[in-house]
């Protein structure tokens, strides 16, 4: 079994309903269980800053498959949900980023593990920490507008959420 972090974000249409979607998603994959999800957070755009804010949040994930197979799933889900990729970290439905994939270091074509951004960025560190507190992150943070959306104690919680 192989444990993976992954990073949500959304910042159109109804963001929270699409992380809700994505998570849902996630958990009817037949070899994916999550195993643990951070509470949400918003946060200012960074790179194109011309959007609206984003909700972000962690989760914590055993799976069978491999790294690639994990990208692929990842990379459906955000095309279930309607992720189009029009401008470089532009507004999106979507995304689901893989953090961090056992402790491996992964380098090819069309992934990199670690993420090669997420010790610069508060808004993936702060979740993840919140999931799993005894993780090492090293590496120093910029500073990022985060703030506390909403906290859940269980993802049942989060599933069930009418905001």
């Amino acid at each position: 079994m192989n444990q993976s972090y992954l990073s949500l974000g959304s910042n159109m249409g109804d963001r929270f309903d699409m992380l809700q979607q994505a998570v849902s998603q996630l958990t009817e994959h037949p070899a994916i269980t999550v195993t643990g999800i951070s509470s949400l957070y918003e946060t200012d755009p960074v790179g194109f800053t011309d959007q609206d804010p984003f909700l972000n949040m962690v989760v914590q994930l055993e799976t069978e498959l491999e790294a690639l197979a994990l990208l692929d799933t990842c990379q459906e889900i955000e095309q279930n949900l309607n992720r189009k990729r029009l401008i470089r970290w532009g507004p999106r439905t979507i995304d689901l980023d893989i953090l961090l994939y056992n402790q491996d270091n992964l380098k090819t074509e069309k992934l990199i593990v670690p993420h090669p951004r997420m010790y610069e960025r508060a808004f993936v560190v702060v979740p993840l920490l919140e999931v799993n507190p005894d993780l090492e992150v090293p590496g120093a943070l910029e500073t990022i507008g985060v703030r506390l959306w909403r906290s859940y104690g269980s993802m049942k919680e989060f599933l069930q959420d009418t905001h």
